[in-house]
């Protein structure tokens, strides 16, 4: 199926992953031009590609890229259960899956290929370079979940205990979720839609999918120096969700050569939904980062 719109092709299908699950793909491509490289979106927790990253994935087809997204297993259009995470390797595993199976494509190949992470999106592209780490030519990272708070982070006593009761009943949905999203983001439009969105979970989380996280988070911050491709991480400085200090810390740390932090004063979690200067301010530099290392290697390899 696909659609066209603004000068953009949308079309949306389904992968079934090595599990035999059914899988929600979605892109965006320019209409009329060749994209000069692929970007390979990856959601938050709870959240999905088609709708709510909708107008970052238009932003960066009209500045000349295709967009490629995929609804993680119990997220979104995919199957499996809502909002349950049994495995975060599994999620990592589907994203490098499909997204493989694109950057090999002959019309793909010779083209560069960048991840763009949001939240718990970017816990994954961090994973995903970690797993492949030359494969990947860089990524974005918006607010990425690679450190637990230290007001958050729970007792090892705790944590041992939640690893017991998983293995009793993991998908027993007991942490809470409260409605944060008027701390989240400040477009009352954006809450509205996220709110109206069937596809977005909003009920509370799993015993699993909380230890999943949990180990995520823990593992990438004690190996930040493990991350070697070139990076750019952006993060609100009133970040309620997801400490900032992570991204300073990943910038200080990582063994990237080419690695860029940009924090903004008084800004939130979701950085898509600030007020328009801001969210155009941010995506500006979004794609001069993306456009300096794109025509840096068309150059090199002589186009």
């Amino acid at each position: 199926m696909a659609h066209y719109r603004d000068g953009i092709k949308y079309e949306e299908g389904f992968t079934v992953n090595s599990r035999g699950t059914r899988l929600f793909t979605c892109k965006w491509t320019p209409k009329k031009l060749q994209p000069k490289a692929l970007i390979f979106i990856c959601h938050g927790y709870g959240g999905e590609c088609s709708i709510s990253m909708a107008d970052t994935a238009a932003r960066l087809v009209h500045a000349g890229y295709a967009v490629h997204g995929i609804d993680q297993e119990g997220h979104g259009k995919s199957s499996g259960r809502k909002g349950y995470i049994s495995s975060f390797g599994d999620i990592v595993k589907d994203c490098a899956d499909y997204f493989k199976i694109v950057c090999e494509k002959p019309e793909n190949k010779m083209k560069k290929r960048f991840l763009y992470g949001f939240s718990m999106g970017g816990t994954v592209v961090i994973q995903l370079h970690r797993k492949d780490p030359t494969y990947w030519d860089g990524a974005v990272l918006l607010a990425p979940m690679c450190k637990i708070g230290d007001d958050m982070r729970p007792h090892p006593v705790v944590v041992g205990a939640l690893k017991m009761i998983c293995a009793v009943v993991p998908s027993w949905r007991a942490i809470p979720a409260p409605d944060k999203l008027d701390k989240v983001c400040k477009d009352p439009q954006f809450r509205k839609e996220f709110r109206s969105n069937p596809y977005a979970y909003k009920g509370n989380m799993a015993l699993q999918t909380g230890s999943e996280i949990l180990a995520v988070s823990l593992d990438i911050e004690r190996n930040l120096e493990e991350v070697t491709l070139p990076f750019l991480v952006l993060q609100g400085e009133d970040d309620v969700v997801v400490d900032p200090e992570g991204s300073r810390l990943l910038h200080q740390r990582a063994s990237s050569r080419d690695k860029t932090l940009k924090l903004y004063p008084g800004m939130w979690h979701v950085l898509m939904a600030e007020p328009p200067a801001d969210v155009e301010r941010v995506f500006a530099d979004v794609t001069s980062w993306l456009q300096e290392r794109t025509v840096t290697a068309m150059a090199s390899a002589g186009k």
